[in-house]
């Protein structure tokens, strides 16, 4: 580790100022009401948290600020480091932009079929690609890249949930509590995410508690996401194959991820993500992500059983980026099908809790 000295001392204010610059120039996320009628009339409610307005596109712009100056106030990042991360795209998208920032070279190690949009725009910040073929092979590479470079790994998985300040702050969770109040149930009944690191379920689930709401949080896990088994067993040593829904999922049990947290877990099957995507981009008349479809396929089967219950509330989540990353993969029918399957069935079976 480097000595602290007048010059790097000086290099780390200045690195820490253009951080928090950049963060004042960027306006909070919009808070968006989905138009469902039939459960507005039985007094059900649900939103979306636009996240995909943030300067690089995703929910993940909040966690590369975090773990940046969670780095940098820790000692671990100085002038002319090499920044080096695990990610399936976004998370990286949104590092390339905080190290150009700062002016330090970044290296992203992801598996070969992350989307061609994300590693253009990886690129487009300055960035450079390391391909593995698994997800789990990331790990090791970015750790061995970062030790050869004399570097810094910033391990999004094992640090994402320390160096979010869950108590306030504006992180995620505060920001959605304080737009949802003039709405017609400022309080949700249910908050729904999904996990890919779990630093977002874990600052969502901690600030409910910090500020003693009766919300519940419910995280939607793909199939072959290792989240749900683990969440149901408490077998932290358990394995899983990997999710096929880009950014959401993860092949083994995350540091970052704190079960006690979460109140439910509901596992989305591949075709489910993807119907939801698409019924969801029709709603609001524009393209999301598959991993907001994942998150929608849950809002609505919630929203169905408090309306079969005669409950009413409202039930927040996120959109976590715009579909056009993903124009090639799934918002392409020809590759959902040939990759993921055919999702009429699918799209049968939630046009039935539409109505």
């Amino acid at each position: 580790m480097k000595p602290q000295t007048c010059s790097t001392c000086t290099w780390l204010h200045q690195a820490v100022a253009r951080i928090e610059a950049d963060y004042q120039r960027s306006a909070d996320t919009h808070l968006i009401p989905i138009p469902l009628p039939g459960y507005a009339s039985a007094g059900i409610d649900l939103y979306l948290k636009d996240e995909s307005t943030h300067p690089t596109g995703s929910l993940k712009h909040r966690l590369a600020r975090s773990l940046f100056l969670y780095a940098l106030c820790n000692g671990w990042v100085h002038e002319g480091s090499t920044i080096v991360e695990a990610s399936s795209g976004s998370t990286a998208v949104s590092e390339a932009y905080f190290a150009r920032l700062l002016g330090l070279p970044f290296v992203a190690v992801m598996t070969r079929n992350t989307s061609a949009e994300k590693v253009a725009l990886i690129e487009f910040h300055g960035g450079r690609c390391h391909f593995v073929d698994t997800a789990a092979q990331v790990y090791d590479a970015a750790r061995a890249i970062a030790q050869e470079s004399g570097g810094h790994y910033m391990d999004q998985f094992t640090y994402a949930e320390r160096a979010t300040d869950w108590r306030g702050n504006n992180n995620i969770a505060e920001s959605m509590f304080e737009q949802m109040q003039r709405e017609r149930h400022p309080v949700p009944s249910w908050i729904v995410v999904a996990a890919g690191t779990g630093g977002t379920s874990a600052t969502i689930g901690r600030y409910t508690r910090y500020q003693r709401h009766a919300t519940r949080l419910c995280v939607a896990d793909p199939a072959g996401s290792v989240f749900a088994d683990y969440w149901a067993s408490g077998d932290a040593a358990l394995t899983a194959c990997g999710s096929r829904i880009e950014g959401i999922g993860r092949p083994r049990v995350e540091p970052s991820f704190i079960r006690s947290l979460v109140d439910r877990m509901e596992v989305v099957q591949d075709v489910d993500s993807i119907a939801a995507m698409r019924a969801l981009s029709r709603i609001l008349g524009r393209r999301v992500g598959p991993s907001t479809g994942t998150n929608f396929s849950v809002m609505m089967a919630l929203a169905n059983e408090m309306r079969r219950r005669g409950e009413q509330g409202s039930i927040l989540s996120l959109l976590c980026d715009a579909g056009e990353r993903y124009l090639n993969t799934y918002h392409d029918d020809a590759w959902v099908k040939n990759t993921l399957g055919d999702c009429a069935g699918a799209e049968a079976r939630l046009q039935g809790l539409l109505t």
